[in-house]
């Protein structure tokens, strides 16, 4: 594992590939850690990438932001802040997952300049999110987000919880090894803390930096960058029809991007069926290359 310093924190690594190649930034969700790239990683090293997979801001060990800020836009600073740090180009690609994936919308809609071309997987842009999110299932389903605006929250984020999600999320997946990386990331009160931290900046926009206002407006709207945006079809954090199916995402994603919706696959696809996603996420990278 490797650190470096971008956007005032210190970000823990992973890395993989030629140290000239384009730059491909591999961000993760909740609740999850960099290892979640452990199939991606190699492959996209093969294709001449240095392809680089921090731990989110909060999650060790990576430093716990002092300004408190989780929003979205705080997240798309970061990536950018990494394109930077890690002397990315404009042939740079950027790849996410959850949390990692609205930190997608927002970083390539701010500075499109940096990035080339973009994936998204597991969480469609916040027009899509929202006009779903409210149905009774849908609810059923997100309970733990309201659980998280509580002081319940602290208490609630033990390894038998995180478990319970992976286990509903993927269903048949062994997640035994994720969910123990993901517990030494949130080892210390701090950390567990940043993690609420995210889904309260959701619910509650005056925990919001003034600092990120631009990259937060930008998480809104329509970039200019294509994503290749991705969806397991068994998902059982957000169900693949609030998602959008396979066109609903499409009106909100920039001009000439694509939908996929991955079959016998849950919320951590790139896990369950990492063959079927790396294979799409290749030829995505690719095209125009």
């Amino acid at each position: 594992m490797d650190v470096i310093e971008a956007n005032g924190l210190e970000f823990g690594y992973l890395a993989e590939g030629p140290a000239d190649g384009p730059l491909a930034l591999c961000l993760h969700g909740f609740p999850d850690s960099a290892h979640t790239w452990r199939h991606l990683l190699p492959a996209l090293a093969a294709a001449g990438y240095r392809a680089v997979a921090p731990f989110m801001r909060g999650y060790a060990p990576t430093s716990v932001p002092a300004d408190g800020a989780y929003q979205t836009g705080a997240l798309a600073a970061d990536a950018n802040a990494l394109h930077e740090a890690l002397g990315g180009g404009p042939d740079a690609v950027l790849i996410g997952h959850d949390w990692g994936a609205t930190a997608v919308y927002a970083a390539v809609g701010h500075e499109p300049g940096r990035w080339r071309r973009a994936v998204a997987m597991a969480v469609p842009p916040n027009p899509v999110l929202l006009s779903g999110f409210l149905t009774y299932e849908q609810l059923k389903r997100s309970f733990y987000i309201f659980v998280f605006q509580t002081p319940l929250g602290e208490m609630a984020l033990n390894r038998a919880f995180v478990e319970g999600l992976w286990r509903d999320w993927s269903p048949g997946y062994d997640a035994d090894r994720d969910v123990s990386h993901v517990m030494d990331c949130l080892s210390a009160p701090g950390n567990i803390a940043a993690a609420l931290g995210y889904y309260r900046a959701m619910l509650d926009p005056s925990r919001h930096v003034a600092a990120y206002a631009a990259q937060q407006e930008a998480a809104d709207r329509v970039g200019e960058r294509p994503i290749l945006y991705m969806h397991g079809v068994d998902d059982g954090c957000l169900n693949v029809e609030v998602a959008g199916g396979a066109t609903g995402a499409l009106p909100h994603l920039p001009p000439g991007s694509r939908v996929e919706l991955v079959e016998r696959a849950g919320h951590f696809l790139h896990l369950e069926r990492p063959e079927t996603v790396n294979a799409h996420i290749l030829d995505w990278l690719a095209a125009e290359r």
